[in-house]
């Protein structure tokens, strides 16, 4: 495959001396130096993917870098999102990364955009770089991605994590196929769960970012053979790699059309599921869901109100914290008995269903008050009251933060 970068920069002295180790390789030497330097990167999220993506693509000498991301950093995120640390909690993400990143190379420029990547903004953000590196986690995003690339005609290197396992493949219409040959449609809502619900090990990021950023190197200088029309499924369990092939669809509604054809849609209506999580952007009900705030739970569970209160987190959350006098029951348990009951396989009464009452109100909550507001809407198909069914904002992190200070969050 021919370099995606056949432009040159030159090499000043302290830039010979600092990339020796790769001026010394025939297959990289000054020739694939000078196009690294030349060449322009953007990385979407800069998170457990991205943090080694910008490290490693900085350390190699990418000219250009543009950073997206418009969160802070957590002192949740530091177990994977290496490039960040205690002294970048509270910054943007995209600053501390800058950061940590001109300390690592300063010979390197470095754009931020601080901003979520929209349908509106993503082509004007992404025109102008040679390749696009996805690190994102959610699937809105990730058609963007591969959608506005196919269009301007940049290759796509995906990656995605999960728990222990990893993919990694690059999406270049030019050459292949795209994201959309391989999956087009979206996986229904809630069928996979995000990291934030089911976990990931923390070096995982590091193994799929990594080689994210070999592929990223590859595409740029042109040497070695890049992951155009196949994906690589990595388990970090079993310690074993499987590629596969990934044909390009001729009727890809994409790909299979001309690339200035190609129009950007509403990809949190087309995957029924937001693009971050901000839970008033996640649904659209038309009877819009009543709310509580952990401080007036507290005051009416005080008073001695006849509440049902649902935990639906996950059985490992459960060993973390718990608020006292809920009932515990995981959202996976509550979807799998509605789609029993739904389907007529199993009776209302046969399923968890039958421990939440139909008569009580009843106040949802999770870890942040996202899953709840899945739940909240299972039931509501399942024929409960619309206006007994209330969601805890903010979930148990609320809690620990407004009611209980001595409770641990996660």
């Amino acid at each position: 495959m021919e370099p995606v970068v056949n432009r040159f920069a030159d090499l000043n002295h302290d830039e010979i001396r600092r990339y020796s180790r790769h001026l010394i390789m025939p297959e990289v030497g000054m020739e694939g130096q000078r196009r690294l330097k030349a060449s322009a990167v953007l990385l979407i999220g800069t998170g457990g993917l991205g943090s080694p993506l910008a490290l490693y693509l900085a350390a190699a000498g990418v000219g250009r870098i543009g950073l997206v991301d418009y969160d802070t950093v957590d002192d949740s995120n530091l177990h994977r999102q290496v490039i960040h640390g205690e002294s970048s909690v509270g910054m943007l993400k995209v600053e501390s990364a800058r950061r940590r990143m001109l300390d690592l190379n300063p010979h390197i420029t470095i754009e931020t955009y601080n901003v979520p990547l929209t349908s509106d903004n993503a082509l004007e953000i992404m025109r102008g770089y040679d390749v696009v590196i996805d690190g994102t986690d959610n699937f809105p995003t990730r058609y963007l991605v591969n959608d506005a690339c196919v269009k301007l005609g940049i290759p796509n290197v995906y990656g995605s994590i999960l728990r222990f396992e990893g993919q990694l493949s690059v999406f270049y219409a030019k050459e292949g196929p795209c994201y959309r040959c391989m999956f087009p449609e979206p996986p229904p809502p809630g069928l996979v769960p995000s990291c934030a619900e089911a976990g990931v090990l923390g070096v995982l990021p590091g193994t799929i970012g990594t080689m994210q950023a070999t592929e990223g190197i590859k595409l740029i200088t042109g040497i070695g053979d890049p992951m155009v029309g196949r994906m690589l499924l990595y388990d970090a369990l079993e310690m074993s790699f499987t590629t596969i092939r990934v044909r390009k669809n001729p009727n890809c509604p994409v790909c299979g059309i001309p690339a200035e054809d190609v129009e950007l849609i509403d990809y949190e209506q087309f995957c029924g599921v937001p693009a971050n999580d901000h839970v008033e952007t996640r649904y659209n009900f038309e009877v819009p869901v009543p709310q509580i705030d952990a401080l007036e739970l507290k005051s009416r569970l005080d008073a001695g109100e006849n509440l049902f209160v649902l935990d639906v987190r996950n059985p490992e959350e459960w060993e973390i914290a718990v608020m006292p006098n809920t009932i515990k029951i995981p959202k996976s348990q509550i979807e799998l008995a509605a789609y029993q009951v739904a389907s007529g396989a199993q009776a209302r009464e046969q399923t968890v269903l039958n421990q939440i009452p139909t008569d009580r109100e009843i106040i949802v909550h999770c870890r942040s008050g996202v899953r709840s507001m899945s739940v909240i809407e299972t039931l509501r198909d399942l024929g409960y009251e619309p206006t007994r069914l209330v969601n805890m904002a903010g979930g148990i992190l609320a809690w620990a933060n407004d009611v209980d200070e001595t409770m641990p969050v996660y």
